[in-house]
């Protein structure tokens, strides 16, 4: 598998990375396998790196169906834009903000297709990688009201954490060095 090549791949300052997604993805035992990719995958798609992305979709296009597999990536798309707007809403001091209508097309919320709290917990993983405080709590409070505990929430956060992180190391270790530096 792509992605547990690209895992074993990382340097040794990423040691911890590579054991907790041994524990966290290898031997999860609190999630269904829909959250538990479906939380990799949005994770993945909030980085931003295109080779992690690739290879989390790969991976969880063992563990999920087609129409399943569009939800999560529906719910990347949304929250990437809600994110932004949210946060702003919680960043800035003006208040009239919050009493003004986002006017953003957000249909995908309500025709997914998928698990409804399956859906809402990849929003939440998505909000914790994109540090939407507005969004991770709004979502939080309803996968509380549909019953989720807050043991299972706190293991898509560390999946969303794990898959930042990875993101993060890859970025770092693929980016281009100025001229500089290295003239230095």
């Amino acid at each position: 598998m792509a992605l547990d090549i690209l895992i074993q791949g990382l340097p040794d300052y990423a040691k911890d990375l590579k054991l907790n997604y041994s524990t966290l993805i290898g031997q999860n035992t609190e999630l269904t396998p829909s959250q538990l990719w479906g939380s990799a995958l949005v994770s993945a798609m909030a980085t931003r790196q295109p080779a992690l992305t690739q290879a989390v979709m790969a991976a969880a296009a063992g563990h999920l169906s087609g129409p399943t597999m569009e939800a999560v990536k529906t719910a990347g798309a949304i929250m990437g834009m809600n994110n932004i707007f949210y946060r702003f809403h919680h960043l800035t001091k003006n208040e009239k903000y919050a009493t003004m209508p986002a006017r953003l097309r957000m249909n995908g919320i309500r025709a997914h297709g998928a698990d409804p709290v399956d859906f809402e917990l990849w929003c939440l993983a998505a909000s914790a990688v994109n540090g939407c405080g507005k969004c991770l709590d709004a979502h939080e409070q309803v996968l509380r009201q549909k019953g989720m505990t807050e043991e299972t929430i706190l293991a898509a956060v560390r999946i969303a954490a794990l898959i930042h992180a990875v993101g993060a190391v890859l970025d770092a270790e693929h980016a281009p060095v100025p001229e500089a530096v290295t003239a230095g």
